[in-house]
């Protein structure tokens, strides 16, 4: 049996890397092997890639660079954990994947989506999520969560009006694709957000034969 994939996607302070580890116990819980990775990043070249994208001494890079090297990390990361995981039977649980570009190079960036969705067919082989978490919550309230992390990088230092389009675009993506996006609402209090995490993961996992 082939692994699945399943992606977190939110803006910023959604709170992905509490619910991140959440998802991870409650998998390793039903006796799923799960791989956890990230975006940009999850490969050495990847992290090095990383580094470049949120580097805020870069802030001349264009909008095109930054597609293709969110798109460079991604190929990568693909080939060397994602496709080898899920073919061994292995669960991927990524922080993020293509739909952040979607929503970040799209829909921030202006990035034509068909010009993202291309990169997708090519870069990421055509790798898709089985299912993705969209932790959604009000831009106002995450970047005010998000203030107090320490400095900002590159992508941080955006204004509103950039991650109000952000935010669009994921509310978008999951509105055309309902049946593999749950939509979470983030602005409640983290147990009311791991409780409806839990069962939305719950019912994935029973729905993919892998309950145990």
């Amino acid at each position: 049996m082939t692994g699945k994939l399943i992606t977190l996607e939110g803006g910023e302070g959604a709170g992905k890397s509490t619910v991140l580890d959440a998802v991870r116990a409650q998998l390793a819980a039903h006796g799923i092997d799960v791989r956890v990775t990230r975006e940009p990043g999850g490969t050495p070249a990847g992290e090095a890639i990383r580094n470049v994208l949120l580097d805020p001494s870069l802030g001349g890079l264009c909008a095109e660079s930054e597609l293709l090297l969110m798109f460079a990390s991604r190929a990568q990361l693909v080939r060397e954990v994602v496709m080898p995981a899920l073919a061994a039977g292995t669960w991927v649980l990524a922080d993020r994947f293509t739909d952040a570009s979607f929503a970040y190079q799209g829909g921030g960036r202006g990035q034509p989506e068909a010009r993202v969705a291309e990169l997708e067919r090519w870069a990421a082989a055509g790798v898709r999520a089985d299912m993705t978490l969209l932790l959604d919550l009000p831009v106002a309230d995450g970047l005010r969560r998000a203030n107090g992390r320490g400095a900002a990088d590159r992508i941080e230092m955006e204004g509103a009006d950039f991650f109000e389009r952000v935010r669009a675009a994921y509310r978008a993506r999951a509105q055309a694709e309902p049946e593999r996006f749950r939509v979470i609402d983030a602005s409640q209090p983290l147990e009311s957000v791991l409780a409806a995490v839990r069962r939305d993961v719950d019912a994935f996992v029973l729905a993919s034969g892998a309950l145990r």
